[in-house]
C-alpha cells in the first residue's frame, strides 16, 4: 500500500484531490494524508483520508513529529507545500530516506538561491534571462518595488510611486531591497509550472498568464504556449538541484516581448490546479517516478488557451465544537 503525506495542507483542496485521484488509479488501497497546525479548520484536511495536527515549522520538534507521524502511518512519500518548510526538510532528508520515506524536495543549495531575491536574480542572469534593476537606497528611479530579500506570499511587498511613500523603516532595514518596478499596464505577468525529475532535467513547462490575483494567488488565468515556453525549454532544460514541481514568475512586455525573471519557488504554486486540469499531471509523475521508479519523458501535449475562473466554495464540518 502506498501512502502519501502532504504538509501544511491549509486550503490546498485541489492539490489533495489531485493526489487522491492519481494515487487511486495506481494503488486503490493507497491513502493521501495531510498534516497541518490547525487541521480542524483546514479545508484540505477535511477532504484528505486523514489529517494530523503538527507543531509549527519553527518548532524544534517539527522534524521529530513529522517522522513519528510518517512511521506510524506507513508514509512512503512526503510533498511539502510552503516556502518556510522546504529548507528544514531538505536539511533532514537523510533522516527520512533512512526509513525509506522519500521527500519531493529540491537541494539545499537550490532552495537557498530561491529564498534570497538577490541570489535568484543571479541565477536568472546565469540562465540568460533579463532581470529588473536593483537600486541602491540613495540612488533610484521611481516608481520602484520594495520587497524583502527573503520572503514569500507577497508579504511586505510595496509599490512606491511617490518618494513620501518610502518610510524610514524601508530605508534603514537592510532586509529590504529596492527594485525596478514593472508596470502591469506595460507587462503581462506569468507563472510557469515546471516539473523536474530526480536528475533535475525539465520534463514539462506550462506558462499561466495571470489575469487576476487575490491574496497573491491567481484567481483568473489562462495557459499559453508562447515565447515564455520557448525560453524555459531552452534555458531551463537542466536546473541543478531542482526536483519535482516548481514555479517561475516572469514578466513579458506587451509590445516588444522582452522577458524579465522575477522569482522561483521550488514547490507547488497556488495556481497549479490550472496546469493539472490542462494536462500537466505532476501528481501522477511524482508517483510514477518516486514510487514506481519509472523514467519520465518530456510532456508537451497539454491544453493551450485553457481559462480558469476560480470562485469560493464551502466545505461543511458537522457537529464541530
Amino acid at each position: 500500500m502506498t501512502n502519501i503525506l502532504i504538509t501544511s495542507a491549509g486550503r490546498r483542496v485541489s492539490l489533495v484531490k489531485a493526489f487522491k485521484n492519481e494515487l487511486t488509479k495506481i494503488d486503490s488501497s493507497g491513502k493521501v494524508f495531510v498534516v497541518d497546525a490547525s487541521p480542524d479548520i483546514s479545508a484540505a484536511s477535511q477532504i484528505s483520508d486523514k489529517a494530523f495536527k503538527i507543531c509549527e515549522i519553527e518548532n524544534p520538534d517539527y522534524i521529530a513529529s513529522l517522522l513519528k507521524i510518517s512511521i506510524e502511518n506507513n508514509i512512503n512519500l512526503i510533498i511539502p507545500t510552503i516556502d518556510t518548510e522546504l529548507l528544514v526538510l531538505a536539511k533532514n532528508e537523510v533522516k527520512f530516506s533512512e526509513l525509506d520515506i522519500q521527500l519531493v524536495v529540491s537541494s539545499q543549495d537550490f532552495i537557498n538561491k530561491c529564498n534570497n531575491k538577490l541570489k535568484t536574480q543571479s541565477l536568472f542572469d546565469q540562465l540568460n534571462v533579463q532581470i529588473p534593476k536593483v537600486y541602491s537606497k540613495d540612488n533610484y528611479k521611481l516608481p520602484i518595488f520594495i520587497k524583502p530579500i527573503e520572503g514569500s506570499s507577497s508579504n511586505e511587498n510595496y509599490v512606491i510611486k511617490n518618494k513620501n511613500q518610502i518610510s524610514k523603516y524601508h530605508e534603514e532595514d537592510d532586509s529590504f531591497c529596492f527594485f525596478e518596478y514593472l508596470d502591469h499596464d506595460v507587462y503581462n505577468e506569468y507563472t510557469c509550472d515546471l516539473y523536474y525529475d530526480k536528475d533535475s532535467i525539465l520534463k514539462c513547462v506550462i506558462p499561466r498568464k495571470r489575469i487576476e490575483t487575490r491574496g497573491g494567488e491567481i484567481s483568473k488565468g489562462v495557459t499559453r504556449k508562447n515565447e515564455i515556453k520557448t525560453l524555459i525549454e531552452t534555458n531551463f532544460s537542466f536546473l541543478e538541484g531542482a526536483r519535482g514541481c516548481l514555479t517561475v514568475q516572469l514578466f513579458i512586455h506587451k509590445t516588444h516581448r522582452t522577458i524579465f525573471g522575477i522569482e522561483i519557488n521550488p514547490r507547488f504554486g497556488g495556481g497549479f490546479p490550472l496546469s493539472y486540469l490542462a494536462g500537466g499531471n505532476y501528481p501522477k509523475w511524482i508517483i510514477q517516478e518516486y514510487i514506481l521508479n519509472e523514467a519520465l519523458h518530456y510532456y508537451d501535449d497539454w491544453e493551450e488557451n485553457l481559462l480558469m475562473l476560480r470562485y469560493d466554495d464551502e466545505i461543511l464540518v458537522h457537529n464541530y465544537e
